[in-house]
């Protein structure tokens, strides 16, 4: 009886600390996934033919040496960099490894050793209400970190979105979303200007198929990047047409409001004696793409 006892305490002294080992697998406080995450989030600079820049982004690590982003980060750029959040080492980027149109999509490769990735969670398993974060580099800001929830999860045509509250803004593009387990589970990619935190991001169910289709990097001057049919944020109109400020949204029968969004910051110059930085023109100037 007395062993018995013995062994029913020890159970669950094991059972204890076996729970208390595993808990931060599941669930971690904001400040970890904070670290974690900056440690793979990187800084995605775009310019054009003529060196100037073209756009402002994020992106996070899935693999070494191996970046995701939005398309439309990418879209028309000739060449660029990547830089992780809180370091000053610029990496080129050397190509394109594979591309999803429609999801608005990229994966591209770089000359960077880097082990720590993010981990990629079940988008199919989110549920409204969840409390997610985003990490990115809005208006440039490197390294900013913020938390809500999943607001709604938007069907289009046969895709998703997840509607989040954590807000992001221009040159969030690109950036992780990640759940409470420190897992990324969507891709940052739209807000609306007019609403208060109608953000949208691309379910990591996407880039987990992207990632199966990686192959050798095309370079970027190359790479056309032309979409084979609408993309999913077709319906949500259009691209950014005027500095920051988006088209209305169009979204048939779903009950999303109109309004409107942006994507990632994207700076023209409007004639070639105006100089700007990567992150600021002097006219904040049109894009007309």
């Amino acid at each position: 009886m007395r062993q018995a006892k013995t062994r029913l305490r020890v159970g669950i002294c094991g059972a204890i600390l076996l729970l208390l080992g595993a808990s931060p697998a599941y669930s971690q406080t904001p400040q970890e996934i904070a670290r974690k995450a900056f440690g793979s989030t990187v800084l995605l600079v775009m310019e054009d033919a003529n060196g100037q820049p073209l756009s402002l982004g994020s992106g996070f690590f899935v693999r070494n040496g191996e970046i995701a982003t939005n398309l439309h980060v990418v879209e028309g750029g000739a060449r660029g960099y990547a830089k992780l959040v809180g370091e000053k080492t610029k990496f080129d980027i050397e190509g394109v490894t594979a591309v999803d149109p429609v999801r608005d999509l990229v994966l591209l490769r770089i000359p960077a050793d880097r082990s720590q990735v993010l981990p990629l969670g079940n988008s199919d398993a989110v549920q409204v209400g969840e409390s997610v974060f985003a990490v990115g580099n809005p208006q440039g800001l490197e390294g900013t970190f913020s938390q809500g929830i999943v607001s709604s999860i938007r069907e289009v045509g046969a895709d998703k979105l997840l509607q989040i509250t954590a807000p992001i803004s221009p040159g969030s593009s690109g950036g992780p979303v990640l759940n409470a387990k420190g897992e990324v589970i969507g891709v940052s990619v739209a807000t609306f200007r007019g609403g208060q935190n109608l953000n949208f991001a691309i379910p990591a169910a996407y880039l987990k198929q992207l990632l199966t289709k990686s192959g050798a990097a095309r370079p970027l001057a190359q790479e056309t990047l032309a979409r084979a049919r609408p993309s999913i944020l077709a319906d949500l109109g259009g691209k950014s047409t005027e500095g920051v400020v988006g088209e209305n949204f169009t979204y048939d029968g779903s009950g999303l409001p109109t309004g409107e969004y942006s994507f990632s910051l994207v700076n023209k110059l409007p004639s070639p004696f105006e100089t700007c930085t990567a992150f600021v023109c002097s006219t904040m100037s049109r894009a007309t793409r």
